[in-house]
């Protein structure tokens, strides 16, 4: 095996203890998601759960960021720590942090649907994991009510006063990353809160004002500094430079406050509390949205454009979920798979699809994640789809679709075509198909960041997968009564046009919601329409791969999400093949590079979440590479 073996010293202290637990909950007898595999495929999945996890708790270190802007994360290493999986019977929710997972489960407890236990959740997340989400940012949730599958759009919109020239430079020139990000000028008009209160409408079973307690409680009394936003917040250069920010996370001498220190933060438990009684105009109309509106535009060094008028208007949008399907290869007993994910201004379902369906022209469904020769397969397949991603996709208000429909960039016509393109050696960087007429320039390659993730099961049989964001890590690093402010304008291309003046579709715009990344995933069973998963991650543009490889693990390998989760991740953006750093054997790179790869070895810290259901009820899993949890009942 090519796979680099890590430290087994830690068997005693459960991962792999955990990992025999879990496999015996696959069901060989029945037909279902992790069912079907012999024993044989039981024990090769043994050896390769042992050489890929390690059965072992990491170092909690940080490691130094990449420099390449194709391998910077949004977030940073804070180390791992192993996961056993979960199993439950009557619902779960998976979070990534424990705080919020139970907020989650408080609410289901108290006979709360999944969308009740979602808002509960994201709100205890504003202040756990500041870092990632909260209710100056964004999000794309997609919600399954046991009859249909609706997708609702809360991605942030440019304020009505840009034009596509916001992030150049006087010279015309782009703007570096945090030149345009660190201040208000990529600030757009948050669509968290306003989305989940017109999902909660819908779905929701307890009163809205209830489902704010647990937030609201944390922040008057207090939670303990993870060692996670402890080392985050030590790494990040520009936090400080925002006066109640600093004054919130950090000490008189500029260090963060110690792991274990009691945070409160009064002024978010009133804004929560405004929000909890007034609903969504206590942060869109008001005090609060002026204090928003003020920061943005008021910033000494680089302002923003924000409007008390774009606030007020904003809406978020009910969209029609991205849905292929999908039957792997070589697998007993066959099954054919429905994939539900979030359509445009999200690029995730598209390009997910893409690379599976690239993947089923090669030969990679009879070769395992220990053969270079698959992971050849995938990183070209990622290098197509990130190609057609580049060239077509943006915010579908405002770019039409190739054809009229985005489904003719997955036409298995069209796919196969694609496949064919995929030889013996790398082609290192692949251009986009182009059986369409396009009047746009392909995206130059840009940094992307974000994000955190969701996955719920309730008791009614409701399904929920939410990816919530302010993009970089602490968005803008801009606090505004007791919370952070996204930069998600920065999704958005720096250069508008390419060199000709043709332009970008996925440019700036008014009242345009940036390209996204974000996957938040359900996984039916294609003939009973029965939901079967659902998952998703943070990661910035890699959310795409991580959520490809839990669906490729579970699948075609059969694996159960934590053993799918813990699996080392890869990837490549249409450049170089990307390899997480220490978890691949010499000889595999060497592989890889004989095929002409261009390999990166580095961090890549995932955040998957995912809850899978089994004979017994429902299987969940976590990342061992940040601090999130999966509990129920």
């Amino acid at each position: 095996m090519y796979v680099q073996k890590q430290s087994l010293a830690a068997t005693d202290r459960g991962a792999c203890a955990g990992f025999l637990l879990t496999r015996g909950d696959l069901d060989e007898t029945k037909p279902g998601l992790a069912i079907g595999a012999t024993l044989a495929m039981h024990a090769f999945y043994l050896a390769l759960t042992l050489l890929t996890v390690g059965c072992s708790t990491l170092p909690a270190t940080t490691h130094s960021v990449v420099a390449s802007s194709e391998a910077r994360q949004p977030e940073g290493d804070s180390g791992s720590t192993a996961q056993t999986g979960w199993h439950g019977q009557k619902f779960a929710v998976a979070t990534a942090n424990p705080l919020a997972s139970e907020a989650g489960v408080s609410m289901l407890e108290a006979g709360g649907s999944a969308i009740d236990a979602a808002v509960a959740a994201q709100m205890v997340l504003t202040l756990v994991e500041p870092q990632s989400s909260g209710i100056g940012g964004g999000a794309f949730l997609l919600y399954y009510d046991g009859r249909q599958t609706v997708a609702f759009d809360g991605r942030e919109t440019a304020p009505a006063a840009v034009d596509e020239t916001l992030f150049l430079r006087a010279d015309g020139k782009p703007m570096t990353f945090h030149e345009a990000v660190v201040g208000g000028r990529a600030v757009g008009v948050p669509g968290t809160v306003r989305m989940l209160e017109v999902a909660h409408a819908e779905f929701g079973r307890l009163p809205w004002a209830s489902l704010f307690a647990p937030a609201i409680r944390l922040a008057e009394n207090g939670f303990p500094i993870s060692q996670r936003l402890h080392a985050l917040l030590k790494a990040d250069p520009y936090l400080r430079q925002d006066p109640l920010a600093a004054a919130y996370f950090y000490a008189r001498d500029g260090q963060p406050l110690a792991i274990g220190s009691r945070l409160r933060n009064p002024e978010l438990a009133d804004v929560l509390r405004r929000i909890a009684s007034e609903g969504s105009p206590a942060l869109y109309e008001g005090e609060i949205a002026q204090a928003i509106v003020d920061k943005v535009r008021q910033h000494p060094g680089n302002p923003g454009n924000l409007s008390m008028t774009d606030l007020a208007s904003y809406r978020p949008q009910r969209r029609l979920p991205f849905c292929s399907n999908y039957a792997p290869r070589l697998v007993e007993p066959r099954r054919n798979y429905r994939i539900c994910g979030f359509p445009p201004p999200s690029s995730g379902a598209i390009t997910i699809a893409q690379i599976l369906g690239i993947l089923q022209g090669t030969d990679a469904a009879s070769l395992s994640l220990t053969d270079p020769l698959w992971m050849h397969y995938y990183s070209e397949a990622a290098r197509l789809a990130f190609a057609d991603r580049a060239q077509y996709v943006a915010d579908p208000d405002f770019i039409a679709a190739p054809a009229g429909s985005w489904y003719s960039l997955i036409g298995p016509d069209y796919l196969a075509s694609r496949a064919l393109l995929i030889g013996e050696k790398s082609m290192r960087i692949a251009t986009p198909g182009s059986p369409w007429l396009t009047t746009h320039a392909p995206m130059p390659e840009q940094v992307e960041h974000g994000t955190s993730h969701l996955s719920i099961v309730d008791g009614y049989g409701n399904v929920l997968a939410m990816t919530t964001t302010i993009e970089d890590a602490f968005g803008a690093r801009q606090m505004v009564k007791g919370f952070l402010l996204n930069n998600q304008l920065s999704d958005f291309s720096f250069a508008a046009r390419d060199g000709s003046g043709k332009p970008v579709a996925n440019r700036v715009q008014p009242g345009k919601r940036p390209r996204s990344s974000m996957s938040p995933t359900l996984v039916f069973a294609a003939d009973t329409g029965e939901v079967l998963m659902s998952g998703g991650s943070p990661g910035g543009a890699l959310i795409i791969h991580y959520t490809a490889k839990l669906l490729y693990a579970t699948l075609d390998w059969r694996m159960t999400p934590q053993q799918a989760i813990d699996l080392p991740n890869f990837g490549s953006l249409n450049g170089p093949t990307l390899l997480e750093e220490g978890r691949f054997a010499p000889l595999f790179v060497d592989a890889l590079k004989a095929r002409g790869h261009a390999v990166n070895e580095v961090p890549m810290t995932s955040g998957l979440q995912a809850i899978v259901k089994n004979r017994d009820g429902y299987l969940g899993g976590a990342d061992p590479r940040r601090e999130g949890s999966v509990l129920g009942k």
